[in-house]
C-alpha cells in the first residue's frame, strides 16, 4: 500500500473564506465546486492511547491531532484543486465528515474556486 505526502495549501489562506466575496476584491471569474477528501482510520495505537487518556478526563489529545491533520490535508487538497482550476480564491469554504465505517471517517473541504481583483 502506498501513501503520499499531502499537499501544502496552494492558495494564500488570506483568499479562502467561509464568506461569499472577499472585501476590497471583485470575483471576475467562477471556476465552480471544488473539494478535498481524506478518508483516514484509527490506527490500534491511537485508539489504545485515546482510550487511556478517557480515563483521567479532558482533551483526548490523540484524536485532537488526528482531526486536525486530517482537516489540514482535505484544506490543502481543496486549495490545490482551486489552484489547479486557475482561481486564486476559494469562497463559501464548508468542512464536512461521514463516518464511513466503524473507525473510518471522511473529512471533506468544499468551496467554489473564484478567480479574483482588487479594487481599484
Amino acid at each position: 500500500m502506498s501513501t503520499f505526502p499531502p499537499p501544502h495549501p496552494s492558495l494564500d489562506p488570506g483568499f479562502v473564506t467561509t464568506g461569499l466575496d472577499i472585501p476590497g476584491y471583485r470575483i471576475v471569474r467562477n471556476h465552480g465546486i471544488v473539494r478535498g477528501i481524506v478518508v483516514r482510520s484509527r490506527n490500534v495505537f491511537a485508539t489504545i492511547g485515546a482510550g487511556l487518556q478517557t480515563l483521567v478526563g479532558g482533551d483526548i489529545t490523540l484524536f485532537t491531532e488526528l482531526c486536525e491533520k486530517t482537516r489540514q490535508d482535505s484544506y490543502a487538497m481543496m486549495t490545490l484543486h482551486a489552484a489547479q482550476l486557475g482561481a486564486n480564491a476559494v469562497i463559501g469554504a464548508r468542512y464536512d465528515a461521514n463516518e464511513v465505517m466503524n473507525g473510518v471517517t471522511e473529512v471533506l473541504a468544499y468551496g467554489t474556486a473564484v478567480y479574483v481583483e482588487k479594487i481599484l
